[in-house]
């Protein structure tokens, strides 16, 4: 009874406009406004910021409603098919830093560059994909089979004993990155 009630609230948002029109509206409105908040220009002077992301969100929204937007390149229905993956990227990438913290701050630091430019693509791929550029990995990946998954693994794994091997140490002392993490490791072992 309880989901019925849901289903029939998320059918009288689509149904009033509360997807196609008041929640993007809000979200841009919010996100101009603290946008120009930020711009000296407009910092002591509130009454014009109010103008300027009422004017600008209203731009974004209204065309939609109307149905001016070209098919496919429709903002409110670019954003409202490519928030919600967004979101779950957005939680994936917390709860890695938030993994990794477990390890040492120094460790959750190092790789917080690698996660941030990881989310981007992943942004990039799913604005892509909603804006109609691909619509999936095979698009992209139709040559992949599981033969080519089994020889990456392989060729990854070779390299990886081979750069063990080969590497040379930058520091005395200095045991890199997953050195860091077996000490905190070790540390948190200790600790127990």
């Amino acid at each position: 009874m309880v989901s019925a009630s849901f289903t029939n609230l998320a059918g009288y948002f689509q149904a009033y406009g509360v997807m196609d029109f008041l929640l993007p509206f809000i979200l841009v409105f919010t996100i101009i406004y603290a946008v120009t908040a930020k711009l000296a220009l407009f910092k002591d002077h509130k009454q014009f910021r109010v103008v300027i992301a009422l004017v600008l969100a209203l731009l974004f929204v209204v065309p939609h409603i109307t149905g001016n937007y070209p098919l496919g390149y429709d903002p409110v229905q670019v954003m409202n098919e490519s928030l919600p993956s967004i979101s779950l990227v957005s939680i994936a990438a917390i709860m890695v830093l938030l993994l990794m913290g477990i390890f040492g701050a120094d460790f959750s630091a190092a790789a917080a560059p690698f996660i941030a430019i990881v989310s981007l693509a992943f942004v990039a791929y799913i604005f892509g994909a909603s804006l109609g550029l691909w619509r999936g990995p095979y698009d992209i990946f139709y040559w992949w089979s599981s033969d080519i998954t089994e020889l990456m693994i392989v060729l990854l794994i070779f390299g990886l004993v081979v750069w063990f091997i080969v590497k040379e140490p930058s520091k005395p002392g200095d045991r890199g990155v997953i050195g860091k993490m077996l000490d905190e490791f070790g540390r948190y072992v200790e600790k127990r």
